[in-house]
């Protein structure tokens, strides 16, 4: 069997001169990849007592549902602003260029709740930050934060240091 490293692709020079775009589509489009991935994934939470995952715009919905399929477990997405249609909950973070808002509904996370987060990659760790303070604003508790892909370089790991941060592969650079 392959390693997952194996499934992604790497690009250099994009989206500029120097960066390797780490490439997730090559993982979701080879089935073996995409079983690879999912069950790396959940093997972050063995041992882990939760009660909801939430999964961040784009790709966290695309490896979290089925997560919380398999560990028959509830789903949040988190949004971009202005796709939710009920009461919602907002965070601004920092982009490299600018800003932007995620927003998750007032009533999809209960208090007390335990949960996991989860996404494609970790790099600056701004996006899963925003999505933590939501999470506790409405009184849950974040057990665990898991990644497919870390850019270790760009250092959200110690952004987020104050909590459990897993990921399946681990790259040095940005």
């Amino acid at each position: 069997m392959r390693k997952m490293e194996e499934y992604v692709r790497s690009i250099p020079d994009f989206p500029e001169k120097g960066i390797v775009f780490r490439d997730v589509t090559s993982v979701l489009q080879d089935a073996d990849g995409l079983t690879l991935a999912i069950d790396s994934m959940k093997d972050l939470l063995k041992g882990i007592d939760f009660d909801v995952v939430v999964g961040t715009e784009s790709r966290g919905f695309i490896f979290g549902v089925p997560i919380a399929y398999a560990m028959h477990k509830p789903f949040v997405p988190v949004r971009k602003k202005g796709k939710l249609p009920l009461d919602t909950i907002s965070r601004e973070y920092d982009l490299e260029y600018g800003s932007a808002v995620i927003e998750m509904h007032r009533d999809s996370i209960k208090p007390g709740q335990k949960v996991v987060i989860v996404d494609d990659l970790i790099a600056t760790g701004g996006t899963i930050e925003a999505s933590i303070q939501m999470i506790e604003e409405l009184g849950g508790e974040v057990v665990k934060a898991i990644f497919l892909m870390e850019l270790a370089g760009l250092k959200g790991r110690e952004r987020l240091k104050n909590y459990n941060v897993d990921s399946v592969i681990i790259y040095e650079g940005k």
